[in-house]
């Protein structure tokens, strides 16, 4: 059976529609990562921040008041009339909602506790299930109106993909016929604090593969789907082809450097896609710009897949989304397998191009390359902290 992903939401630091999106990733290649101190109150940092008007939720219960749920709605806006179809079309109750996300609404708590240590008060529009993890599935389900299933996936770095994986066995056990799936994370201090801790975090536009990669910079966005086992009518829509999810438990914040977990993830996820390795035209990595995811993924990649394979990492225009990112990055892989990309343009993989003599060679995709084709089968992958990792096949046609 395969998952059609019929219908894309995505707002992220590249702008909050298809089109501008599309535009700086491809052709532009101008990255959304920029300093600011607005989460960092000791330094400036270069964030994935999303600069575009977000929806007033004012009139939403207060507990789904948070910058989060306004990200989620903003791509939910993109596909709407889409999803109010399927409602329509298979009752509230065989649709289902499936989010991965790890911040949720945690800075309206930042914010909440900043007024306690002034006044020893809360603010009247805090409430504390802002900031559980199940919020923006709630949300998203009561602005709709769904009534089928509704839950969230928190597994930091991979829970989108995840999510999205969750969501595909909902609909091939019967359970539901559509499934609006996907992930949301928005910036806070707390994760920017938290990594900066760790000494994960760049001061400069993260380097991804670089001998001179220093670490990631943290972005935010939203990237929904519409998912369901039913072909559109041209019948070359993007499809979920296979997924792969593994859980390593190596350390927990550090990846298994041998990767095996990576590795067993992204077989898991050819198998069930049906192909081989050689039939992927595009990589794109988890590409941190860490030196030990980098050191880890770029190992695996390159015993399973050799140095053809174009390979590219999509987080210096975007920042790592964190609970999002496997969602936004699925999402920038899908905008580039529409049909208006005759040629088969890559996403490139933006870095000083100074390569690390320590780790293997890979065909990383230079400005403007292309296929010659439509991009047909692309890999992305997701490697979290705890082992958590999670590898998504989409396909076309």
């Amino acid at each position: 059976m395969k998952l059609y992903l019929h219908h894309c939401g995505i707002v992220c630091a590249l702008g909050d529609n298809h089109q501008d999106i599309l535009h700086r990733l491809l052709d532009e290649v101008a990255t959304g990562v920029l300093p600011t101190d607005a989460w960092s109150s000791d330094r400036t940092l270069p964030l994935g921040q999303v600069t575009s008007a977000l929806p007033d939720i004012s009139d939403m219960p207060l507990s789904m008041r948070s910058r989060n749920n306004q990200l989620a709605l903003a791509a939910l806006a993109q596909i709407r009339p889409a999803m109010d179809a399927a409602i329509a079309r298979f009752g509230a109750h065989r649709v289902a909602v499936v989010i991965g996300t790890s911040t949720s609404g945690v800075a309206n708590t930042e914010a909440a506790l900043r007024q306690f240590d002034t006044d020893a008060s809360l603010p009247v529009e805090f409430h504390y299930a802002q900031q559980e993890m199940a919020s923006p599935a709630d949300f998203l389900a009561h602005v709709a109106g769904i009534t089928g299933p509704a839950y969230v996936h928190s597994s930091a770095c991979s829970s989108s993909a995840k999510a999205m994986a969750s969501a595909a066995r909902l609909i091939k056990m019967g359970l539901c016929d559509v499934v609006l799936t996907g992930g949301v994370d928005t910036l806070c201090a707390f994760t920017v604090a938290g990594f900066s801790a760790l000494e994960s975090v760049s001061d400069h536009l993260c380097n991804p593969l670089s001998a001179n990669r220093h670490g990631i910079n943290i972005g935010e966005g939203a990237a929904l789907f519409l998912m369901s086992a039913e072909a559109d009518s041209t019948g070359s829509g993007v499809a979920l082809c296979g997924w792969g999810e593994s859980s390593d438990g190596h350390h927990i914040s550090a990846p298994d450097p041998a990767g095996g977990g990576a590795r067993l993830a992204i077989n898991q996820a050819l198998l069930r896609a049906g192909i081989s390795a050689s039939d992927i035209d595009y990589i794109n990595l988890h590409g941190t710009a860490t030196l030990q995811n980098d050191a880890m993924e770029s190992r695996v990649i390159h015993d399973l897949f050799g140095d053809a394979v174009p390979v590219s990492s999509t987080k210096p225009f975007t920042g790592h989304t964190l609970g999002a990112a496997a969602a936004v990055e699925a999402a920038l892989c899908w905008l580039a397998m529409q049909d208006d990309n005759t040629q088969g343009k890559l996403p490139p993989h933006l870095w000083d191009a100074v390569a690390d003599p320590q780790l293997p060679a890979l065909n990383m995709v230079a400005r403007g390359q292309q296929l010659g084709r439509p991009v047909r089968y692309v890999l992305s992958n997701s490697f979290a902290f705890g082992g958590s990792n999670a590898v998504l096949i989409l396909g076309r046609g």
